[in-house]
C-alpha cells in the first residue's frame, strides 16, 4: 500500500470513520432514550388530563345545577300543587340533560320525598329515585347539614351554595352524584335551613364522558373497566371516591410522539447519516479546507439571511418558511401544528422611560426565557419590535398548548434586570392550531392574530385559543365600523342624552353631562359601550368627538345651566390640533368657555402624557374646565395631580356602589374627597342611586351628585321640556 494511501487510511479515514460510527451510536442512543422520555412525558401529561377533566366534570355538574336551582321561580315552582311537570322539565330535568349533558336529574322535597325524575332526557315516575337511595341518602343528609348550620366557607366567586358530590356505582354503572338546594338568590322567599327541596343530578362516567375524554382532550380509545387489568400499551387511571374507595378505572391508549417520530425519522436519518460519511470519506482530502471555508460563508449569509440581528432568533422570513413545512407535514397526515402569536405588555412604557438601549436588551431577555420555555423541536421568532412567534411542533393538542402558554406567561412575569433597573412587563398569547383552525399559513395566522387580539382586550398577561366566535366577533366589529362610518356620512344617526348634575346640597340642577347615543336603522338605540371602543380602534372617534362636542356647545347656549360636560377620547386629547377644535365649537356656539367642561380619563391622560399635558394648560388657559373622570380606577397617581391642574375629580360609580359593602368603597371615596378638598378641586360622585348614598356622599363633603336616584340621561327635548329654554335677547 503506498505510503500516502497508508497515511490517509491512518490519519483521516479511520478516525473519520470512528467518529462517524460513535456519533452515529450516539444518536440511535439519545435518539432511544428521548423517545422513551418524550412518551413517558407525554404518557404523563395525558394522566394528568383525564385527572383534571374528571374533576372539572365533578365541579362543574354543581356549578351546572346552581344555574337552575340558585332561583326564585325554582323555589316557588318546587312547592306549587299541582306540580308544573313541563316547568320541571324545562328548567331542572330535561333542560339539563339537553344543555350540560347530564344523564339523570331528580328532586326531593323537605322530607326527602322523591317529587320529579328524568332518566336519559326522559321524564319517569318520582319512585324511580329507590335506585339510587342508598348512595344519595348520604349526601342528602350531608347537604342538610351544611344548611342547617350555614356552610358560607363553601360559598364563593364561582360557588353559590352549599353542594354534595361524590362518585358512586348506579345501576352497576360509574357515576358522579350531585346533590344541590333549591333555594332563593334574593333571600326573599321564606325557608326553613336543613328543610330546602335537594336537587339531585347524575353523569355516568362510562358514556359520554369517554366520548368527550377521546373527542375534545384527544385521549385515545377511552374505556371504563371495573379491574386494572388491560392490554400492553394501555394507561389507566382509577376513580376514587372521596373515603378513597376504588369504584372502576379509565383505561386509553397513550400518545406516544416518541415512538412516532423514530418511526417516521429512523429510515432518513439512517440514509442521512450513510450520505454524510461517504461524502467526507470522498471529499475529506481534496476539499477539506476550501469546504470548511465556504460552509463558515454559507452559515454565515444563511443566519444573517434567516435569523433577527438582534436575538438571534429566526426572522419573519424563516418563521413564514417554517410554518409553510409544517403545515405541508400536517397536510400529509403528521401531527397537530399549534402557531403562538406573542406581544409584550407594557413593554412601549419600559421603552419610552428607560430608552432604546434598554428596550434592546429586554427584548433580548425576553428572547432568552422563551427559548429556555420552548423545545428544540419548535421554533422561536422574533417577528419585529415585541411580536413573536413560536410554532409547536411534535403532536400538540390545546391541553398542551395551554400548558406552554402557563409556562410563557409565567416565565415573562418574572422581574427582568435592566442596567440594574428591575421591570415588570407581561405577555399576552394568541394560539391556532392546524388542522383544527385551518392548514394555510395566512388564514392560520389570521386566525392566531384574532385569538391574540382577544387576549390583550380580556387584560392582557392572558392567552387565549381561537375559536370561530371569535372570528364572528371580528366579523361584527367590522360590521359595525362599517355602518358607523355610514351613520357619519349621512347623518341624523348620531344624538347627545343628557345626564344632570345636582347640587349635592340643595339638589338643584347646576350642570349636565352629554352622552352619545346611535340610533341604529336596524339595531335601535345603541349605548356608547358597543361602539365608542370600536371608533377609537379606527380613524372614526376623531370626527365623532368632535361632532358632540359641536352639539353640545350648540345645546349649552340654550340653557343657562353653570356647565355642560363632554367627554373627550385619548385620541382626541393627544392631537395636537385638539384645542383649536374645541375653541372654534366654542365661538361657533356662543358660549361662555367657563361653562364647557371636558373630561378625560387618567389612562387616556398617562398613554401620551407630554402632549395630553400641553393640550390641557392650553384649554385651561380659555377658561375652559377640565375634570379627571373614573378617578381612582385607573392609575391614580398623586404626582399627576401635582404636574397639571383639573377642577374637578369625578367619583368612579363602582366606589359609590361599594359605599353599604364591604370592600372598602367608603374610605376610598373619603380619600378621594380629602385629596380633593386640600387642593382646592370639586368632587363629583357618579351613579348615586339611593338617598342613603346621596346623604354619606353628601356628609363627607362632595359638591355635585349624579345617578338615576336624580335623573336619567335625557334626549335635548326633555330637558329644555323639564328644565326650560333661554330666550335670546
Amino acid at each position: 500500500m503506498p505510503k500516502q494511501s497508508s497515511g490517509f487510511l491512518s490519519q483521516f479515514l479511520l478516525p473519520v470513520t470512528a467518529v462517524v460510527v460513535t456519533v452515529a451510536g450516539i444518536v440511535c442512543a439519545l435518539l432511544i432514550w428521548s423517545t422513551r422520555e418524550i412518551d413517558s412525558i407525554a404518557e404523563e401529561r395525558q394522566r394528568q388530563i383525564v385527572e383534571t377533566v374528571l374533576r372539572q366534570n365533578i365541579q362543574r355538574i354543581a356549578h351546572d345545577q346552581e344555574a337552575s336551582t340558585y332561583w326564585d321561580d325554582a323555589v316557588r315552582m318546587v312547592r306549587t300543587k299541582p306540580l308544573d311537570l313541563d316547568w320541571l322539565d324545562n328548567n331542572l330535568g330535561i333542560w339539563l340533560h339537553k344543555y350540560y349533558g347530564h344523564d339523570d336529574a331528580y328532586i326531593v322535597d323537605d322530607a326527602d320525598r322523591p317529587i320529579y325524575a328524568m332518566q336519559q332526557g326522559e321524564r319517569t315516575q318520582p319512585d324511580d329515585f329507590r335506585r339510587l337511595r342508598v348512595q344519595a341518602s348520604p349526601l342528602i343528609e350531608e347537604l342538610r347539614e351544611k344548611m342547617r348550620r350555614g356552610a358560607h366557607d363553601e360559598i364563593g366567586p364561582t360557588v353559590l351554595t352549599p353542594g354534595a358530590t361524590d362518585l358512586a356505582i348506579i345501576d352497576g354503572r360509574p357515576a358522579i352524584i350531585s346533590a344541590k338546594p333549591i333555594v332563593s338568590e334574593t333571600g326573599r322567599l321564606p325557608q326553613v335551613r336543613g328543610r330546602e327541596f335537594i336537587h339531585i343530578s347524575i353523569r355516568y362516567l362510562d358514556g359520554s364522558f369517554l366520548r368527550d375524554l377521546s373527542g375534545q382532550y384527544w385521549i385515545d380509545k377511552a374505556r371504563f373497566s371495573w379491574t386494572a387489568r388491560y392490554a400492553p400499551g394501555e394507561s389507566v387511571e382509577a376513580l376514587r371516591t372521596r373515603r378513597g374507595d376504588t369504584i372502576g378505572y379509565v383505561l386509553w391508549t397513550p400518545f406516544s410522539p416518541g415512538s412516532q417520530m423514530v418511526a417516521k425519522l429512523a429510515p432518513v436519518l439512517s440514509a442521512a447519516l450513510l450520505a454524510v460519511a461517504l461524502i467526507v470519506m470522498l471529499l475529506l482530502i481534496r476539499i477539506h479546507r476550501t469546504l470548511a471555508a465556504l460552509k463558515a460563508s454559507e452559515a454565515q449569509a444563511q443566519h444573517l439571511a434567516f435569523h433577527d440581528t438582534l436575538t438571534g432568533l429566526a426572522n419573519r422570513a424563516l418563521f413564514q418558511d417554517r410554518l409553510d413545512h409544517a403545515l405541508a407535514s400536517v397536510r400529509r397526515s403528521a401531527p397537530a401544528v399549534a402557531l403562538f402569536y406573542l406581544d409584550l405588555d407594557r413593554f412601549k412604557a419600559v421603552n419610552d422611560t428607560l430608552g432604546h438601549p434598554a428596550g434592546d436588551q429586554l427584548i433580548r431577555d425576553v428572547a432568552h426565557r422563551l427559548k429556555l420555555v420552548t423545545r428544540s423541536s419548535d421554533t422561536v421568532a422574533r417577528l419585529g419590535g415585541d411580536e413573536f412567534a413560536i410554532i409547536q411542533t411534535g403532536g400538540t393538542t390545546p391541553a398542551m398548548a395551554e400548558i406552554l402558554c402557563m409556562r410563557l406567561v409565567e416565565a415573562i412575569a418574572e422581574p427582568f434586570d435592566l442596567d440594574g433597573v428591575r421591570v415588570a412587563v407581561g405577555v399576552s398569547i394568541g394560539v391556532a392550531i392546524a388542522p383544527v383552525h385551518g392548514l394555510d399559513r395566512i388564514e392560520l395566522s389570521r386566525k392566531a392574530d384574532i385569538a391574540l387580539y382577544e387576549a390583550k382586550a380580556s387584560g392582557r398577561g392572558r392567552y387565549v385559543l381561537f375559536t370561530e366566535a371569535m372570528d364572528a366577533t371580528v366579523k361584527r366589529r367590522q360590521a359595525i365600523e362599517h355602518d358607523l362610518r355610514e351613520a357619519l356620512a349621512l347623518g341624523g344617526q348620531l344624538e347627545l342624552h343628557y345626564q344632570p348634575i345636582h347640587d349635592a346640597r340643595s339638589h338643584a340642577v347646576i350642570g349636565v353631562e352629554a352622552l352619545i347615543r346611535w340610533r341604529h336603522p336596524v339595531q335601535g338605540l345603541m349605548a356608547p359601550a358597543t361602539f365608542i371602543p370600536i371608533a377609537e380602534e379606527s380613524d372614526l372617534i376623531e370626527p365623532i368627538g368632535e361632532w358632540a362636542l359641536n352639539e353640545a356647545c350648540r345645546a349649552a347656549q340654550r340653557w343657562s345651566f353653570d356647565s355642560v360636560s363632554v367627554n373627550v377620547s385619548a385620541v382626541q386629547l393627544r392631537n395636537p390640533a385638539f384645542p383649536q377644535t374645541v375653541l372654534t365649537a366654542i365661538r361657533t356656539s356662543g358660549i361662555d368657555p367657563r361653562r364647557l367642561e371636558l373630561e378625560i380619563t387618567e389612562t387616556s391622560f398617562i398613554e401620551n402624557e407630554e402632549a395630553c399635558e400641553r393640550n390641557i394648560v392650553a384649554l385651561r388657559e380659555y377658561g375652559i374646565r377640565i375634570a379627571l373622570d373614573d378617578f381612582g380606577t385607573g392609575y391614580s397617581s398623586l404626582n399627576h395631580l401635582r404636574d397639571f391642574e383639573v377642577d374637578r375629580l369625578k367619583v368612579d360609580r363602582s366606589f359609590v356602589a361599594g359605599i353599604d359593602r364591604r370592600e372598602g368603597g367608603s374610605a376610598i371615596i373619603r380619600a378621594i374627597v380629602g385629596l380633593a378638598v386640600a387642593r382646592g378641586i370639586a368632587v363629583t360622585a357618579e351613579g348615586v342611586e339611593t338617598a342613603e348614598q346621596a346623604a354619606w356622599l353628601t356628609s363627607v363633603g362632595c359638591d355635585a351628585l349624579q345617578g338615576y336616584l336624580l335623573s336619567r340621561p335625557l334626549p335635548q327635548a326633555e330637558i329644555d321640556a323639564r328644565f326650560g329654554v333661554v330666550q335670546a335677547g
